[in-house]
């Protein structure tokens, strides 16, 4: 162990595994701030913390089995000769239930005609809804995740330790994005246009088609500093706006 802490070369696969695996968490992030922003207040937390809390145990208990994680790049089947194995399956199914609930959020968003049901089973059906929806999103990024994970460190004590602290920084993270995206709706429509732009990555990827996830990150974080920057004008304008004159 002690060796362990003074290798450079373990440090080093930590430090750049750790940064990569907090990059890939950005979708999680995203995903669960938004989902947990139509739940009622005190259901929040426990939610997020149900949520992150699945992220963690699906990446650790996919680390434990490594071997298989391997597996699943197997090709299983062909259609006219292009070859898919389970991490494909795993992608292109994500990736659509990305764009079905980004799309159907969209709408519910702009139309507005949620189906009315008595507060007691909104509230029911919201927190166990999310929890599943949450688990099935979490278990498509965990696969992403891990394979990568496995491409850069040779050690899995140094994996499970990356994937803790990638998962404490979304922890931290996800609050205050949520917070965020709740006091300024047109954000919250940014961030669904977010979700079908990961959900189309991860269709191609699933066809073979890998689109650098530098480019998304980037037309990401360039969307998000020019909604940053509209909404301090609006502020800024309602600030100097003069006062209606009375009488």
């Amino acid at each position: 162990m002690l060796e362990w802490l003074t290798d450079p070369q373990i440090w080093a696969s930590f430090l750049a595994l750790s940064a990569m695996e907090i990059v890939l968490g950005i979708d999680n992030v995203v995903f669960i701030s938004i989902l947990v922003s139509r739940m009622p207040q005190q259901q929040r937390l426990m939610a997020r913390r149900i949520g992150l809390g699945l992220a963690l145990v699906f990446r650790v208990a996919m680390l434990g089995t490594i071997a298989w994680m391997i597996h699943l790049k197997t090709p299983v089947f062909s259609v006219f000769g292009q070859g898919f194995s389970w991490r494909d399956l795993i992608l292109i199914a994500g990736g659509l239930f990305l764009l079905v609930k980004g799309t159907r959020e969209i709408h519910i968003g702009i139309e507005g005609d949620e189906e009315e049901v008595t507060p007691g089973k909104v509230a029911s059906n919201t927190m166990t809804t999310a929890i599943i929806q949450i688990a099935i999103i979490d278990l498509v990024f965990s696969v992403d995740s891990i394979i990568t994970a496995v491409g850069m460190a040779d050690h899995i004590e140094v994996m499970v330790a990356a994937v803790i602290v990638a998962i404490a920084v979304m922890y931290l993270a996800s609050e205050p994005v949520a917070a965020f995206i709740e006091r300024h709706p047109t954000t919250k429509m940014l961030a669904l246009s977010f979700l079908l732009l990961i959900g189309a990555a991860l269709i191609a990827d699933g066809f073979q088609f890998h689109i650098p996830r530098a480019y998304i990150y980037f037309a990401m974080a360039f969307s998000a500093a020019v909604e940053v920057v509209n909404v301090l004008a609006s502020r800024n304008r309602r600030k100097t706006k003069p006062a209606p004159k009375k009488g």
